[in-house]
């Protein structure tokens, strides 16, 4: 029989993952066992300890103060965990093996997928895993091991380098605009606008947006750069969006030069203790290579002579 000074580390774990799951199904589920071996365990757990570590109820299962204590001393261990892991990884010598990598849908689609194509070509030892998120993975728990990031803001957690400006500027579908160096700011308030949704209302561009087009005329809302990119392209109505997305569609017409009220960072971001690790450094540095001498593009200056430009000011 289990005592208290016998606690195998998997018994935290398990005390930890019904907790979070609130149940024995889920538990069962994220552990990859049957709810029989979860319920099975548990009770064995606690008959050992001579302590109840969870009170029973409709809603799910709750934390006993044992149980409280034991989840709490799991979530420490996890981070140790992964703080060793982290070390390890910081101490590769050699630039081989996973790299995780986390980025957004815009930024994959529109400039990072070939320059990862070429990474992996270059670095064949190094397999990329990229995971799409557009809210901030935890890199201490190695949810991911680089963020690339559109931000003015990067968590001071991370160490980075910020490699390019995101130019946006106003963009309309090049049927609806006529002629684009009439229009001016106010009367393109007027107009019927597309906007980003509520998850991502912390940009620039949405506040913008939010604080001088009329409510009535935001048509049009969606969740992703990419979405936005699309229903101004379909005559949604106009809309703020990145230039390095816009000037690639020949149905958009820009209104006015990027503006530097709607830019953003373009930021490859780790975790201290993984800036050593060859695998990262070899990724950084690849990248910064590979998009220095695309900054033109991404901050709205390249092919200046051939786009249509209005003097939209304020």
């Amino acid at each position: 029989m289990t005592t208290p000074d016998q606690i195998a580390w998997d018994d935290f774990r398990l005390v930890k993952t019904i907790a979070e799951a609130r149940g024995l199904t889920g538990a069962a589920e994220i552990l990859g066992v049957n709810h029989s071996t979860v319920f099975r365990r548990l009770g064995q757990l606690e008959e050992s300890l001579g302590v109840t570590l969870f009170e029973r109820h409709r809603t799910g299962y709750a934390l006993t103060t044992a149980g409280e204590e034991m989840a709490a001393l799991a979530g420490r261990m996890d981070e140790d965990v992964a703080a060793f892991t982290r070390r390890l990884a910081g101490k590769a010598i050699t630039p081989a093996g996973e790299l995780r990598v986390t980025t957004n849908d815009s930024l994959l689609a529109h400039l990072l997928t070939p320059i990862f194509a070429d990474f992996c070509a270059s670095c064949p030892d190094i397999r990329l895993d990229v995971v799409l998120a557009n809210q901030a993975l935890n890199l201490s728990k190695r949810d991911a091991d680089v963020a690339i990031r559109a931000t003015d803001d990067p968590p001071e957690t991370l160490v980075g380098r910020r490699v390019a400006t995101i130019g946006w500027a106003i963009y309309a579908r090049r049927e609806d605009i006529g002629d684009p160096a009439s229009v001016d700011l106010l009367e393109l308030f007027s107009r019927r606008w597309v906007s980003l949704g509520d998850n991502l209302s912390g940009l620039k561009v949405t506040r913008f947006v939010a604080e001088h087009v009329p409510p009535e005329r935001i048509v049009y809302r969606v969740n992703t750069v990419l979405g936005l990119a699309e229903a101004v392209s379909a005559g949604a109505g106009v809309g703020a969006l990145p230039c390095f997305i816009a000037e690639k569609n020949p149905d958009l017409v820009r209104i006015g030069e990027p503006r530097e009220d709607f830019s953003a960072g373009l930021w490859l971001l780790t975790h201290p203790d993984l800036r050593h690790s060859a695998r990262v450094r070899a990724f950084l540095d690849f990248i910064t290579a590979a998009i220095l001498p695309k900054r033109a593009m991404i901050e709205g200056r390249d092919g200046i002579d051939e786009t249509i430009r209005a003097p939209v000011s304020g």
